[in-house]
């Protein structure tokens, strides 16, 4: 995929991928538009060329397709404030609905359509899904540094469907020039912090990282598959149990290589996966029955903050926790405020995902 220099967007229909999976309180306001605010050059560039704007993004985990509490229109003022454009929007990302919307579109503005992850294909990585969001336009550009790593329809599957017009974003472009520099010649010590879902995805980026860093931290939802495979008793956590042994390697290959491998010791744990539900915190490896691990304890946070300040560069990919959810935010947070923190003193990070 090329980069995004002297594309002519004049008249155009131009599709850019972005990530605008951003929090939302209970009232559906954005709590933090960083996400939003780091998409803006890339969208201004293609409005200042005449474009027509259409943006594709997923926001949260819908389960059985369309969520309000996931739908993408609860962007659109602030989106359009931000901008200083009216932004519409289509209330599906295929088919006569969203036809109808591009075709109203003027030269210089801007679409915003449903939630992708409405539409089980998404993350399916469906080929023929993939081709009804490329018919939607002629160029397609790739802003989502969060989910470029992700086998979907909207990423990977859609840009063969653009053999000549496909191009990285601003953003992505300036995510990938410092990722190169990191790992082309990083200050140690290197420390990665990996979290999210599952281990699936992330395995590539692991396996990657063990040839380069010093420390690697493991948090989020696979944290508790890494715990079962060393013995541990989950409880009704998150796990994927076919990536037992393929954890059990990985804690391998670290210790081989002289990488120092860091799980959470303690976690944070729920008798249901809601944000008023009952808690308690206990040793990762000892969770209680009937209940699941949403958010690493105090006792991690700590000791991970203490390795996150020794180090000289800093790679984050994947929250600690299910940060969506306010009582089990604070491990996400915490790291969030350490890698800062050390930022200031003059280390180098790069946050993603």
């Amino acid at each position: 995929m090329e980069k995004l220099t002297a594309v002519s967007f004049k008249g155009k229909r131009v599709l850019i991928r972005i990530d605008f999976n951003v929090p939302l309180d209970d009232n559906f306001k954005i709590t933090d538009n960083s996400r939003i605010l780091g998409a803006i050059p890339t969208i201004k560039m293609v409005i200042a060329g005449g474009g027509k704007v259409i943006l594709i993004s997923h926001l949260g985990r819908p389960k059985n397709g369309p969520e309000n509490c996931f739908s993408l229109k609860h962007l659109v003022n602030h989106l359009s404030t931000v901008l200083e454009v009216d932004v519409a929007f289509a209330n599906n990302c295929i088919g006569e609905t969203a036809e109808t919307a591009i075709n109203n579109l003027e030269e210089g503005g801007v679409l915003l359509l449903e939630n992708l992850r409405f539409h089980s294909e998404e993350k399916m990585g469906d080929t023929a899904f993939a081709k009804q969001l490329a018919n939607l336009a002629d160029i397609y550009i790739n802003d989502a540094f969060g989910t470029a790593h992700r086998a979907h329809a909207s990423t990977a599957v859609i840009a063969q469907f653009f053999p000549e017009s496909k191009y990285f974003g601003l953003l992505l472009e300036k995510e990938i020039s410092n990722l190169e520099v990191i790992l082309e010649n990083p200050q140690k010590p290197f420390t990665a912090i990996i979290g999210g879902a599952k281990i699936t995805g992330k395995i590539d980026v692991i396996m990657a990282l063990l040839d380069k860093v010093d420390n690697l931290i493991i948090g989020g939802g696979m944290a508790y598959t890494f715990a079962k495979a060393v013995g541990g008793n989950i409880g009704n956590s998150l796990v994927e149990e076919e990536k037992n042994s393929l954890a059990k390697q990985l804690i391998e290959l670290a210790k081989s290589k002289g990488v120092n491998l860091y799980l959470p010791s303690d976690s944070v744990n729920a008798n249901k996966f809601d944000n008023n539900a009952e808690t308690n915190t206990s040793e990762i490896t000892n969770i209680p029955n009937g209940f699941m691990g949403l958010d690493i304890g105090q006792e991690s946070i700590a000791k991970f903050s203490e390795i996150i300040e020794r180090s000289k560069t800093i790679i984050w990919n994947g929250p600690m926790g299910v940060f969506e959810m306010p009582n089990f935010e604070k491990g996400t947070r915490e790291i969030a405020n350490a890698i800062c923190k050390v930022t200031e003193k003059g280390a180098y990070s790069l946050v993603g995902g």
